[in-house]
């Protein structure tokens, strides 16, 4: 339910917002406030505007994330197709905002003639979300393109950071506490479009041949332990196919969960509880998600 906005803000303001509308896996519940900003500048009049101590919650494709079944007390803010400018600024640079989809970055890069960011187009959401976790395909990481990353605090300030001011590491990312990624810059190297171009449809056409595109999915459940790779553990456990109410484990690949039609959140994240576990008991290695679970439990499911 849409509700009337003050203070002069200009986004859109949504009431008890089903969360399965805005997530890759399709489920979760609702969330109290969902707030889709106008721009940077409307952001920070939002934030500013909120009471102290608000529980925020900020969500991009909504892939990697799974929303429980009871929902999001506080506000969720939603970047995708609103904080979503790129502008190339020198020959070799482009600075993009986080609403901004990993994909459209990509080719946002090759028709400016710079190559180095074609992986991005196998990360299957926002490039604020790529920040967040240091996302990587294909052999490249999102950190090591970035010269300079511009922030927003709970109060409605901007700040800008040079990469070393965080700590990033595989898929991890630690900078000032109680600030979010609004913005990037980019160094490139000058490269074709023509080749770049063809870098990225032979990058899709090898994700689209591994994974299960175009299922509900998260993306990669855990984390690649060092030296190995969790989709190889999963097979080898005998995991693939394995079931708990409508959420399975792909039999495409191993470290995707699907949603069949009707899972619950309790059912996939069960899932993923008992995927570690399996794993644990008969390679003795303990798998580390890499999705991030939020929000208020309820229900559960039954392990077919």
């Amino acid at each position: 339910m849409a509700a009337a906005l003050d203070n002069g803000l200009r986004g859109e303001l949504l009431l008890n917002e089903s969360m399965s509308r805005h997530t890759s896996w399709r489920v979760g519940g609702p969330a109290e406030r969902l707030y889709r900003p106008a721009d940077i500048e409307d952001l920070c009049a939002f934030l500013q505007s909120l009471p102290a101590g608000e529980a925020l919650y900020w969500i991009g494709l909504g892939s990697n994330l799974l929303v429980r079944d009871g929902g999001l007390r506080g506000t969720a803010i939603m970047t995708k197709g609103v904080i979503d400018h790129a502008e190339q600024c020198t020959a070799e640079t482009i600075r993009a905002e986080a609403g901004i989809s990993c994909a459209k970055l990509a080719r946002f890069c090759s028709r400016a003639g710079l190559t180095g960011a074609e992986f991005l187009a196998g990360i299957p959401g926002t490039f604020g979300g790529a920040l967040a976790m240091n996302a990587g395909a294909f052999g490249g990481e999102t950190w090591s393109l970035l010269i300079e990353i511009e922030t927003v605090d709970r109060h409605g300030e901007l700040h800008r950071h040079s990469p070393e001011e965080f700590k990033v590491a595989y898929r991890s990312v630690e900078g000032p506490a109680d600030e979010w990624f609004a913005a990037a810059t980019l160094r490139l190297e000058v490269g074709d479009v023509e080749v770049n171009t063809q870098r990225i449809r032979e990058l899709l056409e090898q994700r689209s041949g591994a994974q299960p595109i175009g299922l509900p999915s998260c993306g990669s459940v855990f984390r690649n332990p060092e030296g190995d790779h969790a989709a190889r553990l999963i097979d080898s456990a005998g995991l693939k196919g394995l079931s708990i109410g409508a959420a399975s484990v792909s039999e495409k690949h191993a470290n995707f969960i699907i949603n069949n039609g009707g899972a619950t959140a309790a059912d996939i994240e069960s899932l993923i509880e008992l995927v570690a576990r399996r794993v644990h008991a008969i390679h003795g290695v303990e798998l580390e998600q890499e999705v991030h679970i939020i929000g208020e439990p309820t229900g559960g499911g039954d392990e077919q």
